[in-house]
């Protein structure tokens, strides 16, 4: 079984990452041929695979293949390809090097088989997102940057807490399924849980995902929620008090991406949205609600990278990003429109678009399981999906007040990425049975019944006459919404000065170490890393000395 360790599907990103850091030519190729063969490798590993890599005394499951892995391979190596398609004009030799370093983080969380090899690729793909965001060199990616890596540092801490105590207490690491009866499993659920923008710290996502570039944004949307949506999947489901957590989530993006003006912050709290829906299924457990989930998880990057994309694109030619800046756009950029409108039906789960053919899925196995509160809440939360990403994104952004911007289309990759991603919303919505036919558990699922055609179709229609009705409140003034890090931005301010201080100290203090090695010096490592680098040297010395004292304590 040692051969399939060659077949890692996260091997030929890894190798292509580290060629673009070394080789800095031909970028855009090895990007690209290094997911192609990440893709062939995934459809040579055989499902129900398990290879396990012996290190001294420790056997490290580094690959366990299932349909549930194969599934958000899949789509992850999708939205990969099409991805980097569209990022094509982006000129960061470090953003397409450390994308390729961040799927392949994500990737081999899903296919680890035990909770080392998990943690292991859970700490590099909080690393290399954060360095994705910094990427893009701007004050406000740096300091967003900066809080987002606090954030999942703390986060991978209290995760290793959890695994720790697991092995002290079962000697048993295996991913499998836990209930909350044991303290080391509650540590784990809020690791899982903090990733996938989770109360009360969803707010990492509006932060930090919008201050990427206009490419970066359609990446960073992708991995981190859904891989957590993923370990959530095969950890924890069944687990009633993720409904709560789920329903919690489902509203909280409504609201915040109603009150919000910048466009990709209002698809960022959409992904907290979405992500709820998810977590719902997973806390039903039954089979119909994971494979709704499951397939919710992939149209869903699909759609929603669709939608950054045609933000991008219109932050990429215009170089705007409020609604109130933009406007009538559809005149100059109309396939961006087009396409951005197709991503805002698939949202919404209109009929014949593929979030109609995973969402319902949801609700139905809410209904089947005798939720009929939860149902309700689901049927409220897909009226608020329309309101803020169905008719408000679009609208605001192409039709609404004109504000006769010169502009057009972008370039021709930037089109194809949109057009690819738009057929396969389509194509999934009209053909469910290629998707269902790849969900982990066997599905006879019939989305295209009257019965859930009409009433979606009602739902739709009196959400978008409740919009336009309400059209007078929803528009945007250049205002802040008020989240829960607001205590940490504005009232930890000793915080601050401390970062300030260590910041100069290790700043300095890099220098003067780097300087001796001018001849070996990297223009990334110096421009990015170094000046980034006190949050990361905290957060690991703090994360070293807890894991220190436990395992000495196991």
């Amino acid at each position: 079984m040692m051969s399939n360790l060659f077949l890692h599907p996260a091997l030929p990103l890894l190798v292509g990452s580290i060629l673009i850091f070394i080789v800095k030519t031909k970028v855009n190729i090895i990007s690209i041929v290094s997911l192609i063969i990440s893709f062939i490798f995934l459809l040579l590993l055989p499902i129900g695979s398990n290879t396990d890599f012996i290190l001294e005394s420790m056997n490290l499951k580094i690959i366990s293949s299932t349909k549930l892995s194969f599934l958000f391979c899949l789509v992850f190596l999708i939205l990969g390809i099409v991805g980097k398609i569209f990022s094509i004009y982006q000129k960061s030799i470090s953003e397409k090097s450390l994308v390729l370093l961040y799927i392949a983080s994500a990737v081999g969380v899903i296919f680890s088989g035990d909770f080392i090899v998990l943690y292991i690729f859970w700490e590099m793909m909080a690393i290399s997102s954060t360095l994705v965001i910094w990427s893009s060199s701007s004050p406000s990616a740096m300091k967003s940057g900066q809080r987002y890596l606090l954030v999942h540092l703390i986060g991978g801490l209290i995760l290793l807490v959890g695994i720790l105590g697991m092995y002290s207490e079962t000697q048993n690491l295996t991913i499998r399924i836990l209930q909350l009866n044991e303290w080391y499993t509650w540590f784990v659920l809020l690791g899982l849980l903090l990733n996938a923008g989770a109360p009360p710290f969803s707010q990492w996502v509006a932060d930090s995902y919008p201050e990427g570039s206009y490419s970066s944004t359609v990446f960073l949307s992708a991995y981190t929620t859904k891989t957590a949506v993923f370990v959530l999947m095969s950890t924890f489901a069944g687990t009633k008090l993720l409904i709560m957590v789920g329903i919690y989530m489902i509203m909280y993006g409504i609201i915040y991406a109603l009150l919000e003006n910048d466009i990709r912050r209002i698809l960022s709290y959409s992904i907290v949205n979405q992500v709820g829906f998810m977590i719902v299924g997973i806390g039903i457990g039954s089979e119909l609600a994971l494979n709704g989930t499951a397939s919710h998880a992939f149209t869903h990057i699909i759609y929603k990278g669709l939608l950054l994309m045609s933000a991008g694109s219109v932050i990429f030619m215009t170089g705007k990003r409020k609604c109130t800046d933009v406007g009538g756009l559809y005149k100059t950029m109309p396939l961006t429109a087009t396409c951005g409108i197709i991503g805002a039906f698939a949202i919404s789960a209109f009929p014949l678009t593929s979030g109609f053919i995973s969402k319902s899925m949801i609700l139905e196995a809410s209904y089947y399981a005798n939720f009929e509160i939860v149902w309700l809440f689901l049927l409220i939360g897909s009226a608020g999906v329309f309101l803020h990403a169905g008719i408000k994104f679009p609208w605001f952004v192409f039709f609404h007040r004109d504000k006769k911007i010169d502009t057009s289309d972008p370039p021709v990759f930037m089109k194809i990425a949109m057009v690819t991603l738009s057929f396969l919303c389509i194509f999934l919505g009209i053909f469910p049975s290629h998707l269902y036919s790849i969900l982990p558990f066997d599905n006879s699922y019939i989305p295209y019944t009257a019965n859930h055609v009409v009433s979606q179709l009602h739902l739709l229609v009196f959400s978008g006459l409740a919009f336009f009705m309400s059209l007078k409140y929803l528009e945007r003034t250049l205002t802040i919404t008020l989240d829960i890090d607001w205590i940490y931005r504005n009232k930890l301010i000793f915080l601050d000065n401390l970062y300030e201080q260590i910041n100069k100290t290790v700043s300095n203090l890099g220098r003067i170490i780097w300087g001796s090695f001018s001849k070996l010096r990297l223009e990334y490592i110096e421009n990015v890393l170094l000046n980034q680098a006190t949050i990361t040297v905290m957060m690991t010395i703090i994360l070293f000395i807890f894991a220190t004292i436990l395992l000495l304590n196991v």
